[in-house]
């Protein structure tokens, strides 16, 4: 058997997996322009509040007699396969597109650091993103590293995520010191303080993506057999790593608009590391690079770690193919690490623009798991208070997927994303008549 996770170890799984890539993108090309810093942050401490009102029917569902695979396990006990199916396709979804979106994001961070020295091997354009075989080879090692890693066990990624995690808070925080302290606060409040008041639109704008952003925190039900800690203390570690992550994503938003106003950190590349390497110099921009390469090291590891673990599951109930979920003796998802890890590296191939339209279905993808894992909580709790947060749970999942779909919502999906999420839904249909089929015959 394999050595179980501490609770370091949890915690680094499920903070590495919260904070990634769009942490640090987000401030310049989406909050401060359209959200400001008042109504970003209001947007991120009322989504994070939803997500830990939905963490609740999580915690109700870890006290059930659950396998790997959380909450597809959980709908399959309770709701049926039908129901199983549905949810673990979307929460595959979810989990996987975010391996390859961080690992096509890798590249970014050394190009960040050595201007442009991967840009060679030009092959193609994709959606008008060029893709060149200098980051293609990157996103595909860091990868390769990482199935490696998952291959030696899960106490061992475990670590290295650890010492990954506790390196990307210590310099967000550093820089985040370092901008307050050499800021020009009189133009920091003329930008976002002096004309700027709440605004539902806005708020809403951030509110609509927290199932993306924080996508993450339910890992704990993917690790119930690997954890060395309570079903309790995991819950709670869970809902700590919400915080930390909406603090660490508000941190990030100050330090750029510390730096710019509005129309200047939309127009540039990357608002923050410009803000940062012009405030702290070339010191500071290295602990950022550092933040960020932690950050996309992170995402990758932690959602590897739970792509396995679902399609496992999903395996093992014959979903999936049966030998997905075959294990080696030492209890490593073998099959399961490697299929993750080749649908990733061929997604790398397609560059970060159609990636990226993949990812930003993910928020749909995870909202129709919250609405489900909390409406069957709401169905099968037995005390009014569990009830009642079940209840409240499914509305808001429902409301995130309105939110995403409704063509005037202010957080409605682009058309490309719109597109994908009808292919996933087809190819999902497609594959559930063909799997009722095989299983009638």
């Amino acid at each position: 058997m394999q050595k179980k996770l501490g609770a370091g170890e949890v915690f680094a799984i499920l903070l590495g997996a919260i904070i990634g890539w769009g942490s640090f993108m987000l401030p310049g090309s989406q909050f401060l322009y359209h959200s400001g810093v008042i109504n970003t942050t209001i947007g991120l401490f009322c989504g994070t509040m939803a997500i830990i009102v939905i963490e609740r029917s999580y915690w109700y569902m870890l006290k059930q007699n659950i396998d790997e695979g959380g909450e597809f396990s959980y709908i399959l006990i309770f709701m049926g396969k039908k129901n199983a199916f549905i949810v673990g396709w979307f929460l595959f979804l979810a989990y996987l597109s975010l391996v390859p979106l961080n690992a096509t994001a890798f590249p970014l961070v050394i190009d960040k650091l050595l201007l442009g020295v991967l840009n060679f091997g030009y092959l193609y354009t994709i959606a008008g993103d060029p893709v060149y075989t200098g980051e293609v080879l990157v996103s595909v090692l860091i990868v390769l590293f990482f199935m490696f890693l998952n291959l030696k066990g899960i106490k061992q990624s475990g670590k290295v995520q650890f010492v990954i995690v506790a390196a990307l808070v210590l310099c967000v925080v550093a820089v985040f010191t370092g901008m307050l302290l050499t800021a020009d606060m009189d133009a920091f409040r003329e930008n976002y303080v002096a004309h700027n008041g709440f605004d539902l639109g806005q708020v809403l704008q951030v509110v609509a993506i927290t199932p993306f952003l924080f996508i993450g925190f339910d890992a704990v039900p993917q690790l119930i057999h690997d954890m060395d800690i309570s079903r309790r203390k995991a819950s709670f570690m869970a809902v700590a790593s919400l915080l930390i992550g909406m603090s660490c994503y508000i941190l990030l938003n100050f330090s750029t608009g510390l730096a710019y106003g509005p129309e200047k950190a939309y127009a540039l590349d990357w608002a923050l590391g410009s803000g940062v390497l012009e405030h702290l110099g070339m010191a500071g921009f290295l602990l950022l690079v550092i933040a960020l390469g932690s950050a996309v090291s992170g995402g990758i590891n932690g959602f590897m770690i739970c792509s396995t673990k679902l399609i496992s599951s999903m395996g093992r109930q014959s979903i999936l193919p049966i030998w997905i979920s075959r294990t080696t003796k030492k209890g490593i998802s073998k099959n399961a690490i490697i299929a993750v890890s080749v649908i990733s590296i061929f997604a790398c191939f397609f560059g970060r623009e159609v990636v990226t339209w993949i990812v930003d279905m993910c928020s749909f993808g995870a909202a129709v798991t919250y609405f489900y894992v909390c409406l069957n909580t709401c169905r099968i709790a037995e005390s009014r208070g569990d009830k009642i947060q079940g209840a409240v749970g499914a509305l808001l999942g429902l409301l995130f997927m309105l939110l995403l779909i409704i063509p005037s919502s202010p957080a409605a999906l682009s058309r490309p994303a719109l597109v994908f999420l009808s292919i996933w839904i087809a190819a999902g249909a497609c594959f559930f008549i063909h799997m009722f089929l095989k299983g009638k015959k």
